[in-house]
């Protein structure tokens, strides 16, 4: 790291690069010193139990006509109902049209709605 060629692109093991800016900052910061930007998950749920775009997206499109992703996102009694109409089909229409809104709603729009706990204000 002594060059000056490339130096402000390496980072050390417990480091990042700032979603927003790309400044190197600590591997624990929540927000960029440098631009003031809130960093995300690259998981995109927490380890406290928040709930995963991608994993709801994914079981809306494979399982959805039966509401598994409905019983992940918290709301049961839709859950529920989907099961009472699993035979109709149109459950699984809808769940597959829903996993496609999740996977295309941003990340912060879905903290909002199924992780009010990480939503930023």
């Amino acid at each position: 790291m002594s060059d000056d060629s490339g130096s402000d692109l390496r980072r050390r093991a417990d480091e990042k690069f700032c979603f927003d800016c790309g400044a190197v900052i600590s591997s624990r910061a929540e927000i960029c010193p440098n631009c003031g930007v809130r960093q995300a998950s690259l998981r995109g749920a927490s380890s406290s139990g928040g709930r995963s775009k991608l994993a709801a997206g994914l079981l809306a499109l494979f399982l959805g006509g039966i509401g598994v992703h409905k019983f992940y996102l918290g709301r049961p009694l839709q859950g529920v109902l989907y099961l009472l109409f699993c035979w109709t089909f149109i459950p699984a229409i809808i769940g597959f049209v829903e996993g496609l809104v999740y996977l295309a709603m941003s990340q912060d729009a879905f903290d909002r709605r199924y992780n009010p706990k990480r939503a930023i204000s």
